[in-house]
């Protein structure tokens, strides 16, 4: 009976092992949403990716409840190709400890990396799709180059504009003191139900955003998307 025992658990280690592996590489996509966790950030402009994944995690109704690589993620479907929903919970400005932790676990190339976020030298309203470049001040962005080494993943830019009196040089995460009140308010502060509202079309067009990436490729994403809305 042991041996009978020791038999079939053998066939279901390994069986397990291969589901895992299967699950490893039939990721095409990883789709990380930048912000900050805890209820006190969950409707700040700072959260704006962390919204947009819920927005395509609803269409898709699935819920970001599996808890690994310090992230939250969920598996889901784009242009018919297995893709992954994460939203890092290790604070906005260390986001690449989660993010370099999940390519490296599923073997993603740092092209079919989708990173969403709120941008301030963009304008309230408009949204860019890039890939690579610098990242204008952006901490989470920065994390995540420097966790993966090069900057050669996608970013889709929704922006917030900037505050009057706004410092480049803002440290923008909780517990890090930035250079006026104002800065922090702006970023970090619950959005009023107006702005909620004003901000929501925005997401809107960045969850499409995404789809189209996967669908039709970066370039066309990028000229159906960079353009006014």
């Amino acid at each position: 009976m042991a041996a009978i025992k020791r038999l079939f658990g053998g066939f279901r280690s390994s069986r397990a092992k291969k589901s895992d592996s299967e699950s490893q590489s039939s990721i095409q996509w990883v789709v990380a949403g930048l912000g900050n966790p805890g209820e006190e950030y969950s409707r700040s402009r700072h959260n704006a990716g962390f919204m947009t994944v819920d927005r395509i995690a609803k269409a898709k109704s699935v819920e970001l409840t599996r808890r690994r690589f310090k992230g939250v993620t969920a598996e889901v479907t784009l242009a018919e190709q297995p893709a992954l929903l994460v939203k890092s919970q290790t604070f906005y400005n260390l986001s690449g400890e989660c993010i370099s932790a999940i390519l490296g676990y599923f073997k993603i190339n740092s092209d079919r990396l989708i990173v969403l976020h709120d941008e301030l030298d963009l304008e309230a309203g408009r949204l860019r799709i890039k890939q690579g470049g610098g990242d204008a001040g952006n901490r989470g962005v920065r994390s995540i180059a420097e966790s993966l080494g090069t900057t050669n993943f996608i970013r889709v830019r929704m922006g917030i504009g900037r505050p009057p009196g706004f410092s480049a040089e803002i440290e923008m995460e909780p517990g890090r003191q930035p250079k006026t009140e104002e800065n922090k308010d702006y970023l970090l502060r619950p959005m009023t139900a107006a702005e909620r509202q004003t901000l929501a079309p925005l997401l809107d067009r960045a969850a499409s955003a995404v789809e189209a990436i996967a669908a039709d490729g970066l370039e066309a994403a990028m000229n159906r998307y960079n353009q006014r809305a």
